[in-house]
């Protein structure tokens, strides 16, 4: 048996949410049978993956993508299609695939902007869709106005026929949670619904693991952005700041996590992707209506942390507020945290900034939204104002051991709940691998 493995991003590195789940489903698959790679590069380096990446699959063909969200628009608006399938259509991905398909006997598509590839009457298919992206748009929808309301809801249902079209001919289709599968079925789709949850690597993600401390490096008042630099120990280069601040925390043991911060200033942390809607309309949020209310009681600093964050989120840097930029290990920073927040209005499936922060040892306060699907035993605190928000976050400040305990008990649950070979298990019956 052979598989081809189709996505709509390189899986590797594995340091973003869709890059986590489709690494760490290549991996487990290619241990147990022949798996070729066919993926769209993000950017140059995309071209180049490691050979520890490379020695795992059989082969591997990754071609660029290009095209503009404007040019994908038009195209859509032409066709009648999906703009998220115009995105990603591309006649060199379509003649690789028809190029492979012969070779194997099944296939994994990762992503439904790449079921488009997919023929009639080919392979058994596994279709994970991870999310249903059809209602996430629905969701944009609701919080827009004008002409972009109008082409949120079109995209939401031409996406929503898409995905159901393809559930139907799919052997199986997965979802990251079984809420998402829930959804799913309940928008009428037809087929074998399945939820595949994410894992979590508790070895990595270990406070007491080895990781790159993060430190202060310009005093208040100087090194103001919108981006600056911070200086990091350890090996890794510098990531970028903006602000004045960042935390100083001692070797990364438990003990030492989230405390003995500078200036006695609590750090408060957010992870991801930072030019996806929901992440920026996260921080905007945080940053614009939470954070003042607990710096009346504490003068706490928010740090965002994650790669290509916009405009809107670089002017949020200030004072009090924190934009790293791209950063080479998001552990330093969690690990610095007081308490880390998921703020997020729209959230699908499982978060996997949440289960990062729980394996790391931290306090968690998250949107009902972005808590959903997670299995936490009551180990995050849950909020959806911006005044609950600001109390649980205080309350944790303002007990430091209650704090540290919670954090504790999250690890226990992640370990628990979470490895990622138990949470994929089930793709061996689904593909007929043997475990």
């Amino acid at each position: 048996m052979s598989l081809l493995f189709l996505a709509h991003r390189v899986p590797f590195p594995p340091d973003r949410g869709d890059k986590i789940r489709s690494f760490h489903i290549l991996q487990y698959l290619a241990r147990r049978t022949p798996v070729h790679l066919v993926a769209f590069a993000d950017d140059e380096a995309d071209f180049d993956p490691p050979a520890a990446f490379t020695d795992l699959l059989a082969s591997c063909k990754i071609l660029p993508r290009k095209k503009s969200q404007k040019r994908a628009a038009i195209e859509a608006l032409a066709t009648g299609k999906p703009v998220s399938l115009s995105a990603f259509a591309s006649p060199a991905m379509q003649a690789a695939v028809d190029r492979i398909l012969p070779e194997v006997t099944g296939t994994y598509c990762f992503s439904g902007q790449m079921a488009q590839y997919l023929p009639v009457g080919g392979p058994p298919v596994v279709m994970d869709f991870v999310d249903v992206d059809s209602a996430k748009f629905a969701g944009f929808a609701d919080d827009t106005r004008g002409p972009m309301r109008w082409m949120m809801r079109r995209e939401a249902r031409l996406l929503g026929a898409f995905e159901r079209d393809v559930a139907a001919r799919a052997s199986a289709s997965l979802f990251v949670s079984e809420a998402e599968a829930a959804l799913f079925r309940a928008g009428g789709a037809a087929g074998r619904i399945l939820a595949v949850e994410n894992g979590i690597d508790s070895v990595k993600f270990d406070p007491a693991a080895e990781f790159a401390n993060v430190e202060r490096k310009y005093p208040p008042g100087e090194g103001r952005g919108p981006i600056g630099e911070v200086a990091v120990t350890g090996d890794g280069p510098l990531p970028l700041m903006s602000s004045n601040w960042a935390p100083a925390f001692a070797g990364g043991k438990p003990k030492d996590v989230g405390g003995d911060l500078k200036n006695d200033r609590p750090l408060i942390v957010f992870t991801g992707q930072m030019d996806y809607r929901p992440n920026i309309d996260a921080v905007t949020w945080f940053a614009r209506d939470i954070l003042p209310l607990i710096r009346k009681r504490h003068p706490a600093h928010f740090a965002i942390v994650g790669r290509a964050p916009t405009a809107a989120v670089k002017a949020l840097a200030g004072d009090h507020v924190t934009v790293t930029g791209a950063v080479d290990d998001v552990r330093g920073w969690l690990a610095a945290a007081a308490v880390c927040v998921a703020p997020l209005k729209l959230a699908r499936g499982i978060q996997n900034k949440v289960l990062e922060a729980m394996a790391m040892a931290r306090p968690v306060v998250a949107s009902t939204a972005a808590a959903e699907g997670i299995d936490h035993a009551d180990t995050i605190r849950v909020a959806d104002t911006a005044q609950d928000f600001a109390d649980r976050i205080v309350t944790l400040i303002e007990a430091p051991e209650a704090a540290a305990a919670l954090g504790q008990a999250a690890r226990a649950q992640v370990i628990r709940r979470y490895g990622w070979d138990a949470r994929l298990a089930p793709l061996d019956a689904l593909l007929g691998l043997a475990p």
